[in-house]
Order: structure tokens, then sequence, then C-alpha cells
């Protein structure tokens, strides 16, 4: 029986793979991603007891990934870093990391670290029950959207779009990621599908209530913003 399932977001892939044979042979079951932006889509389509993650990482850095993670969930963040500054542990701890180890490590430490982290989590990646944007209340349990206390009607497709955007907001989305996230790579439908379902969302939303929620980056995408 496996102890827990546990993701590394690790660039350094000797290190990486050192981990990840040292925890499998512990009994856990591992996942690897050598890419910031790769292993939090890895973390959204899967269900992690604990997660290991670098500060250093191409596409998202580290601090950034914890962030996005502790706006859905509680599970477990241990950064691993080379980088033993005070004001980087600070800023790690700061952006919701449940423990913070740097490099080079003992394994015995880890595990002794990842083991604390585990007995502390009283269940294995809790979601949060709600998202809150603006006058927005997203319920992710009951997969219902609120605003100003107004229920709003939304179809499977919309919701996921809306719940992608408001997760990733202020950040400007591409087309591709919005699709490959919403719709994922086997989706065969019309390519212009993500505008098409925008549009639906921004009658339902932005028109309905009369404020600006979903916002276009011209020639690149679109997001969700805090401004006006």
């Amino acid at each position: 029986m496996t102890k827990g399932k546990i993701l590394i977001i690790e660039d350094e892939v000797s290190l990486a793979r050192f981990i990840e044979l040292e925890l499998t042979f512990e009994g856990y079951e591992v996942s690897v991603s050598h890419d910031g932006r790769e292993g939090y889509e890895m973390f959204e389509s899967q269900n992690f007891d604990l997660i290991l993650l670098d500060l250093m990482l191409p596409g998202i850095d580290g601090i950034e990934i914890c962030k996005r993670i502790r706006k859905i969930s509680n599970v477990p963040v241990i950064i691993l870093t080379a980088k033993d500054d005070v004001s980087d542990k600070v800023a790690g701890l700061d952006s919701g990391a449940s423990d913070y180890i740097t490099k080079p490590f003992a394994i015995e430490e880890l595990l002794a670290r990842m083991r604390a982290a585990l007995r502390k989590s009283q269940t294995f990646d809790v979601k949060l029950n709600s998202l809150t944007f603006k006058d927005m209340v997203i319920d992710i349990d009951k997969r219902m959207v609120h605003i100003s206390g107004e229920a709003v009607e939304l179809t499977k497709k919309e919701y996921e779009l809306l719940l992608y955007l408001v997760k990733n907001k202020n950040i400007v989305l591409t087309r591709e990621q919005i699709f490959n996230n919403v719709w994922g790579y086997d989706y065969l439908g019309e390519t212009n599908v993500v505008d098409v379902y925008i549009r639906y969302l921004r009658a339902k939303i932005d028109e309905k209530f009369g404020k600006r929620y979903i916002f276009t980056a011209r020639g690149v995408g679109y997001y969700v913003s805090d401004e006006k």
C-alpha cells in the first residue's frame, strides 16, 4: 500500500531522479516535472498528498506556483532550494509553503520533514470550499457561481472555463493554454471554441451584471482582473 502520492517539481534532473528513486523505495507513488507550468498543470489535474517544490523553475517560479496552489488546496508543500537567505525562506513560507529545506540536504531529513507535514495534514489535498473574486463566489464543492448573491446558471464547460480563469486571475492566458486546460488535447470540436465560450460567459456575467470581469489581451488571449 502506497504511503502517499507525491509530486516533485524540480528542474535539476539528476536531483529529481534521486529523490524519485528514494521516495519510491520508501513506498511513495511519485510523479515528476522539470517545468513550473507543467508541474502546476499536473497538480490541477491530479490529487497529490504532498508537493516537493523548487523555487527557481522555468515556466512559472516556485513562489508563484505555491501561491496558486494555496488558492484552491491545503496540500502540504515543502520547498527545496539552494537559496538559504532568510528573505527567501520568509518569501517561501509567506507564499503558503508548509516547510522549507535548503540544498544540499540529507534524504533522511527530507523524509522526516515529509512525514511531519503529512501527519499535520489531517486530510490529504483538502480542496477549499470556495473561491472569491470581486463580488463573485465560486462554490467548488457544489460547482455553483453567485454574483452579488445571485446564482448564475452556467453549463459544465462555461463553469470550468470561468474556474480556470479565476484560479489564474490577473494572469494573461493564451487561447492555447485555456484550450488545453479546459478542453484537453483530444478535443475534436471547433478550433475557435475558446472565443465562443468567452462570449457565452461575457453574456451571462459581464453583460448581465454590467461589470467587467473578463478582459481581452489582443492577439494573445484572455484574463480576469481585479481592475474595474
